[in-house]
């Protein structure tokens, strides 16, 4: 087949559909999004299922059950997405996959669009299951299309680990020819049901497959050990990306030192071992937290060995990594740069669109709390978390997907007031659901805004399922009093009536849910222009 350019992300996706994706789900996140865009524009064409779910858990439920009835099936999400699927994650390694379950998760180091910079091969590492970590495009694609043949093999989920300078980047791509393997008999109930009976013997099973993952893991092709036996002074030791970063500076090393990719885990002890005993030094370069490093050298060291990485201060331990930070930790003189403060660049913060209906709620919120000083708002995460900055400055808080409820009524159940959370229509559907049943049943003393524009646009304006007359029904399902919940319009014109809507709702001492429904500008635009 011709080569292809494509994303870090649909070179994973494309590999998918060429080793016989049955269904894919996903929850909108940077940097994983574009996996699940190439798939849907794919799907018009292929015979595949790929959709947006609700959230992370969710999606991973449905890839589940899919591979229970013996077909192929793939879930993808950012890193913090795996923290809300991580109830399902763990156990499916105890279930075991029937058809090929492959569990695509895109880190953020640097935080670029994330609230932390957690590494998801602990997660790999704690569920006991198989990960890969490509560090081009090529890799992202062979290792999808082997995950899905590995993870039958072995009866396990198997993690393709991304992060976000492949996820976003491009590169061209050598695809091979598709595959269109049959589906699997339906998995076997005593496997899939956890009672405790079940559950041990199966924990058992996956810790009996342990050495059996660590033998593909030292035969694996994508992992590649040189050894320079003229020069004993330094080893490196880097995985996925950052072994790009090694090679950048390959040619200015000199002598050469022996090289170790590391792309697979459980991690290839013995192609590691032949490393350290060839040399006095070892540099371990990894994005991400310093897994290999910590699993190197242990708590003790090893004997007449000098380790170095991000545990030494010879790498930074936040943020991502680089070519020339790689090179300062290799002692080479650093290459000649133009100074930031020589590039004349238009500074731009982010900020909310202009004209987003975001910024006229905040509007009206920040005239109605003028009255209360001490008021506290809960945010969440989307584009309004913007409002934290000048000139709205408008939010306390921002934690994870959902947090604003559960946070406002844990400040109302000690009495504080107001207490507000502020929350988009696609995180309530995410998350916000379950926080705002309880506030419901007890009555809270808090109000809610819910920012309604219809779509999930920090991603790029995907499907959100609590959008609508069927957010308002949703809320009131829940048992927010229909008098209590109420709709307004974001508009500049609005502003009075709304900022006095909302202090009449703060005031009520109990919970009341206020819905700003204003269509996003960006996809009003898009329609607009669809048609033209």
């Amino acid at each position: 087949m011709s080569k292809v350019v494509v994303l870090g992300d649909e070179a994973v996706a494309l590999g998918a559909i060429h080793a016989g994706l049955a269904a894919a789900y996903s929850y909108p996140g940077t940097p994983a999004s574009e996996i699940m865009e190439f798939l849907i524009r794919a799907s018009s064409e292929k015979k595949f299922v790929a959709c947006w779910s609700v959230n992370e858990k969710v999606a991973y439920e449905q890839a589940l059950g899919v591979s229970f009835t013996g077909r192929r099936a793939m879930v993808s999400m950012k890193h913090v997405g795996l923290n809300v699927a991580a109830d399902p994650f763990i156990n499916s390694s105890l279930t075991g996959s029937n058809g090929g379950l492959v569990v695509v998760v895109a880190d953020d180091p640097s935080m670029h669009s994330s609230q932390n910079e957690q590494d998801s091969r602990f997660y790999a590492q704690f569920a006991h299951i198989f990960c890969f970590e490509p560090s081009n495009h090529q890799e992202a694609y062979e290792m999808t299309r082997q995950a899905f043949d590995l993870s039958e093999a072995v009866g396990l989920p198997v993690m393709i680990r991304l992060v976000t300078r492949l996820a976003h980047s491009r590169s061209a791509i050598v695809p091979r020819k598709p595959v269109s393997p049959p589906a699997l008999p339906p998995g076997e109930r005593s496997h899939w049901t956890l009672l405790p009976i079940n559950a041990r013997r199966r924990f058992e099973v996956v810790l009996n497959k342990q050495a059996e993952l660590r033998r593909l893991s030292e035969e694996s092709p994508f992992n590649l050990l040189q050894l320079n036996n003229h020069n004993s002074s330094l080893g490196i030791i880097a995985s996925g990306i950052a072994a790009n970063y090694v090679l950048e500076n390959w040619p200015d090393l000199e002598p050469k030192p022996s090289f170790l990719k590391i792309s697979t885990y459980p991690l290839p002890e013995k192609l590691m071992r032949k490393l350290i005993d060839e040399v006095e030094t070892i540099l371990v370069v990894e994005e991400g937290y310093p897994l290999i490093e910590k699993n190197l050298a242990g708590l003790m060291g090893i004997p007449g060995k000098k380790i170095k990485g991000k545990l030494t201060g010879d790498l930074p331990q936040s943020g991502e990594l680089s070519p020339d930070a790689v090179r300062q930790a290799l002692g080479l003189p650093a290459w000649t740069q133009v100074p930031r403060s020589a590039l004349r660049l238009a500074q731009r913060p982010p900020q909310l669109c202009q004209g987003c209906p975001h910024a006229d709620t905040f509007l009206a919120l920040k005239e109605a709390l003028k009255d209360f000083p001490r008021a506290l708002v809960f945010s969440d995460i989307g584009c309004y978390t913007l409002g934290y900055f000048p000139p709205y400055s408008a939010i306390d808080t921002c934690v994870c997907m959902g947090a604003s409820i559960g946070m406002a009524k844990g400040a109302a159940d000690v009495g504080y007031h107001p207490s507000i959370a502020v929350i988009g229509d696609s995180t309530f559907g995410h998350s916000g659901l379950t926080p705002l049943l309880e506030a419901a049943r007890n009555n809270s003393r808090m109000t809610v805004i819910i920012l309604d524009n219809g779509t999930v646009a920090m991603t790029g304006g995907q499907l959100s399922y609590a959008s609508g007359d069927y957010l308002i029904k949703m809320v009131e399902g829940l048992g927010v009093r229909r008098d209590h919940l109420r709709v307004i319009e974001p508009l500049p014109k609005n502003l009075t009536q709304n900022a006095a809507l909302i202090k009449e709702e703060i005031n009520y001492p109990g919970l009341s849910v206020i819905i700003a429904l204003r269509e996003c500008l960006q996809e009003a635009r898009k329609k607009k222009r669809g048609q033209e």
